[in-house]
């Protein structure tokens, strides 16, 4: 166990404290703010205050922690080795930086309560955020930060036996359309065919009432291969369904269709089913439980997982309205356009809500890289060289890895060409030295 002495004992040291120590170094934690109890610990110990005690490992706090609410954090990067870092400390410190404040910062996602410059769908951009600015978005740097301090402990600590941990994968398969073509109700198909002769559209036209007749799958329709794909992985996959009323945003299938539903429940005996929040239950209460209701109707189980259409976010009245209805894990946290590291961490962490200062049981789970983001890649060779770097990144500290892939990237359209191999690419990677 790791004692930490410090002057004040806080909601924020304690959450920094616990993701560092005991998520990613696996190593229980307690906190003292009594010189006698720290000084008689026979463990790993580290004094966590302003002034060093005498010649213990020591890091100099940052106010950060001991804050309440938001204000003007002056933040300033600077290099350390082949990382970055902020919130310097001084020379006696045995980090160049306040590691645990640094860590509250990216995880609380502090920077998004600010006012910022939001896209059309009013998410928050990565080019607005620290990490993208400073040149450090395609790392995992809280825990490269972990790693280094564990090296830190082991010299001082040399007989304590530091748990391990492997590298491991989450795949998140998104659906916000089941089918292309298929079970979209006489009118919209009406409307879609009439689309497709004013523009032209001739071999799509033929290619529609072949899946409608039944002699082609439906393009989107990529169901049996992910459960295939799932039958030869033990990670299990979990897919988002959408099931939300139509709308602008959301054009998906209505859950009452027993075709949809009964996909949904052919898919779950295999995979872990979550909701994909529709874009207008995002701020609507009400919408939101009636999605969740309806899913737990659709599964006969509880639901523990979502994930947000357009990933997008309103902090933090997104996750509270998760937290009201016991939802424990939330995989929105990410870019659409960047692969990358929103939160600075591939290893899953508790919301934080800055408001209320209070950890909460809501469990985030950031992904790393979405199939659009590749999109943006000119040859495939481009995509698989980029997404091996940033495997790699996430191998280098033995965290998880989470990519979002959708039911259409595994489709044969040629701008989706390559993808299925892409995937299967993660899949292989636990399995590689």
């Amino acid at each position: 166990m790791l004692l930490v002495y410090t002057h004040k004992i806080t909601p924020r040291l304690t959450y920094a404290f616990k993701h560092i120590v005991l998520r990613i170094l696996n190593v229980p934690v307690s906190f003292t703010t009594k010189v006698e109890e720290f000084i008689a610990h026979d463990s790993m110990k580290i004094s966590y205050t302003k002034h060093l005690l005498s010649s213990e490992l020591f890091i100099r706090s940052h106010d950060l922690l001991f804050e309440q609410g938001l204000s003007d954090v002056d933040i300033n990067v600077q290099d350390w080795d082949t990382t970055k870092c902020f919130f310097a400390t001084s020379d006696k410190s045995s980090l160049p930086f306040d590691i645990f404040a640094a860590t509250f910062y990216l995880l609380s996602r502090y920077e998004e309560y600010l006012p910022q410059v939001k896209d059309g769908y009013g998410r928050f951009l990565a080019s607005e955020s620290l990490a993208y600015k400073e040149n450090f978005l395609h790392q995992p740097v809280v825990d490269i930060w972990a790693y280094k301090f564990r090296e830190v402990l082991k010299k001082h600590f040399p007989d304590f036996e530091f748990p391990t941990r492997s590298y491991n994968i989450q795949p998140v398969i998104d659906v916000p359309v089941a089918y292309y073509f298929k079970e979209k109700g006489v009118m919209r198909t009406i409307g879609e065919t009439f689309n497709d002769v004013f523009t032209l559209k001739l071999k799509q036209l033929y290619r529609r009432y072949q899946s409608l007749a039944g002699f082609k799958r439906d393009p989107y329709d990529t169901f049996k291969w992910i459960v295939t794909k799932q039958k030869q992985t033990a990670n299990k996959f979990i897919v988002f369904f959408l099931i939300g009323e139509y709308s602008t945003y959301d054009k998906n299938i209505n859950i009452n269709n027993k075709r949809f539903a009964s996909l949904i429940k052919d898919v779950g005996d295999y995979c872990k089913i979550g909701l994909k929040v529709s874009y207008l239950a995002l701020d609507n209460m009400e919408m939101l439980k009636t999605e969740k209701r309806k899913m737990e109707a659709t599964t006969n189980y509880p639901l523990e997982a979502s994930r947000h259409s357009f990933s997008k976010l309103n902090l933090p009245e997104t996750y509270r309205n998760l937290i009201e209805l016991e939802i424990k894990q939330d995989f929105t946290m990410g870019y659409i356009n960047y692969l990358g590291f929103r939160a600075g961490t591939c290893t899953p962490f508790q919301f934080y809500d800055l408001d209320y200062e209070v950890q909460t049981p809501l469990q985030i789970n950031p992904f790393h890289v979405v199939d659009y983001a590749l999109l943006k890649r000119q040859s495939l060779l481009d995509k698989k060289q980029d997404l091996q770097r940033l495997i790699q990144e996430v191998k280098n500290v033995d965290g998880t890895f989470v990519p979002v892939f959708h039911n259409y990237a595994f489709s044969d359209f040629d701008r989706w060409k390559g993808f299925r191999e892409l995937f299967k690419m993660i899949l292989d990677s636990v399995n590689e030295d």
